[in-house]
């Protein structure tokens, strides 16, 4: 049988021991059968991401060039390809060698769903049979944080909300698309019983369904220096999963010396990260900012300053407003404390009795600009002026160390409040 090639092919059977191995005629053609390209596949479906081993069996050929179907292709006799994602992929071998090229036709791989797996499901948010990514962080439980012997018995162990905020507000994320792993200090990461520097980073993982000692499956990061909770060196990477569902996952991994550590993770949503700042995670103390220019504005949603841009920096408060507390717990109740005087708005405004107290409050999401909005039970309460428009505050931005409220809806032209605060 005879083909003629192109170029690219001639150039690249063009050395000695090719040519010597077959004959040509004056116009470039080379003898010889034409590949008959086939190949086999072995699936590993015992981990995510899934494996695949492809096995090149063609005859007649030996250059090889593999389309897995996701838009990666590669060479090789025997390859493995990863695949992060369930689905159907079309694959194609092509088998070139002295008589010219042959391939298969697009053949089906199919790539099995985790999502039934009940450890897999939670960590990814699997959605049908669709893997997406979850974002977690820690629980406010007791138990959030533990330490167990080598026979799991518990040697130290968190209470409830008893996490400094630079280790509540972590943030650890699974993608069930890509295996990726990100943690997120969002600051800082507590470490040797304080806040230290952000230990921020990202890999990939390994999830081993069935493995661990609850059955549920075992996260193995690939990243030397990764972790997941407490930054320890758990051995080999590896988590077991003890619980998981939608609303929970608690993962215990194992130390040098034996003992483990366990953490307690939950569902990660932006008002919890809110609540733990604005709480400190049991209760936590504000004051209006006497130190930045501007500490109060009034005006509407699209021009805070409209009716009143404040003043400049240093001291401008009245002393009996200056000093004012305002104090948010984690079983959502704010109090007021004026001390000895509160600062009634009005024309002029001035010191009056003190109108300290209590009240309920509900956090939200925030309904309009905002990461988060809480409303006051109580009728007549208020955050820093007398006069706010309604019981809402929006919290336009929270850091551990300072926060922005906004005082009103804005709805339909409304008056609003901005409103610093600093933590005390």
């Amino acid at each position: 049988m005879k083909n003629t090639w192109n170029k690219a092919a001639w150039a690249l059977l063009a050395s000695p021991l090719v040519l010597g191995a077959c004959s040509k005629n004056d116009k470039g053609s080379l003898q010889g059968a034409v590949p008959a390209a086939s190949f086999t596949t072995a699936i590993n479906s015992s981990q995510y991401p899934v494996t695949v081993t492809f096995t090149d069996n063609s005859t007649d050929g030996f250059i090889n060039q593999w389309e897995f179907g996701d838009g990666t292709t590669g060479t090789g006799k025997t390859v493995t390809h990863t695949y992060t994602q369930a689905g159907t992929y079309q694959v194609r071998l092509v088998e070139s060698g002295r008589g010219g090229t042959g391939s298969t036709p697009q053949t089906a791989v199919v790539i099995p769903s985790l999502c039934g797996n009940a450890g897999f499901s939670a960590l990814t948010n699997c959605q049908s049979n669709a893997a997406g990514t979850r974002v977690f962080t820690y629980s406010n439980d007791a138990g959030a944080v533990k330490r167990l012997d080598a026979s799991n018995n518990v040697i130290s162990s968190s209470a409830a909300n008893s996490l400094t905020s630079c280790q509540a507000d972590d943030q650890f994320t699974f993608s069930g698309t890509s295996a990726s792993y990100t943690y997120e200090a969002n600051g800082g990461t507590y470490t040797g019983g304080a806040c230290g520097a952000s230990q921020s980073g990202n890999g990939s993982y390994t999830y081993k369904p069935g493995g661990g000692a609850a059955g549920l499956g075992q996260i193995i990061l690939s990243k030397a220096g990764t972790f997941i909770g407490e930054p320890v060196a758990v051995n080999n990477l590896t988590y077991d999963i003890i619980e998981a569902s939608s609303t929970v996952l608690r993962l215990r991994g194992t130390l040098a010396d034996g003992t483990k550590t366990e953490v307690t993770l939950v569902p990660f949503d932006a008002v919890t990260r809110v609540k733990q700042l604005l709480t400190g995670g049991t209760q936590k103390t504000w004051m209006l900012d006497n130190v930045s220019a501007a500490p109060i504005l009034v005006g509407t949603e699209s021009k805070p300053d409209q009716y009143y841009a404040g003043n400049t920096a240093g001291g401008q408060l009245p002393a009996c407003q200056a000093d004012d507390e305002f104090t948010f717990s984690a079983a959502n109740v704010y109090t007021y404390d004026a001390k000895a005087e509160t600062f009634v708005a009005g024309s002029p405004g001035s010191c009056q009795a003190p109108r300290s107290g209590s009240t309920p409050f509900t956090l939200t999401a925030a309904d309009g600009a905002g990461l988060a909005q809480f409303v006051l039970s109580t009728p007549g309460t208020f955050i820093g002026v007398t006069d706010a428009p309604d019981l809402t505050y929006r919290i336009l931005s929270i850091s551990d160390k300072a926060m922005l409220l906004r005082a009103g809806t804005g709805k339909n032209g409304g008056t609003v409040f901005t409103i610093k605060l600093v933590a005390k």
